[in-house]
């Protein structure tokens, strides 16, 4: 654990305890701390056992519980499926590049926004808010034809995939597999005796 992280003990009681300042604290103080980009670890007070994923996704449940959730119930339902599956470590990361880049670039722009407007200036925090209202259709264009690109990139991939197989399999011979046999039934086979049509 990094030195500047936040030690919070989780009690079998499920209360927290900050151990920076000795205190009991709620679901929503860890919140708080995840809001102000505050770095902290959640560990079992008994067991020393890692607990911050689970913390973060009880927030989470929480916040989908809530009157504005971010998850619709089909996105849900997909993202179950890829556990387990090839795809769940591919998935994970692709998820996780995405919103860091989103982050970035959120990051940058109110950086640029206290440079020219100062820190504590109305028109420079509600700058992002302006940009997504102004650039989310263009955003949304942009992500589409993002997922139209890799759609059309899984395609071919799929189609390439396909025709490596075939081809590693036109080597192999397979007994009776779209070869005729040489022998033909007697009851069919054509009669090269032609006596018969002297008599």
């Amino acid at each position: 654990m990094p030195e500047q992280s936040r030690l919070i003990k989780k009690y079998p009681n499920r209360r927290l305890y900050d151990t920076r300042t000795s205190s009991y604290i709620t679901l929503a103080d860890v919140k708080e701390l995840v809001l102000n980009h505050e770095e902290f670890l959640v560990v079992d007070a008994k067991t020393n056992e890692d607990l911050t994923r689970s913390i973060l996704l009880q927030i989470i449940l929480e916040e989908e519980a809530g009157g504005a959730p971010m998850f619709t119930s089909d996105l849900l339902a997909h993202m179950i499926r890829f556990y387990g599956n090839a795809m769940q470590g591919m998935m994970g990361k692709y998820l996780e590049n995405n919103i860091k880049a989103f982050t970035d670039m959120q990051g940058k722009l109110q950086e640029q926004a206290r440079s020219i407007y100062g820190e504590n200036s109305p028109v420079g925090q509600d700058l992002w808010a302006q940009f997504l209202s102004f650039q989310g259709p263009a955003l949304q264009s942009m992500m589409g034809a993002y997922v139209d690109q890799s759609k059309k990139m899984f395609e071919q991939m799929q189609e390439q995939l396909e025709s490596q197989t075939r081809n590693m399999f036109t080597g192999f011979k397979f007994p009776n597999y779209g070869v005729q046999s040489d022998e033909t039934p007697s009851a069919t086979r054509p009669s090269s005796d032609k006596s018969g049509s002297n008599r």
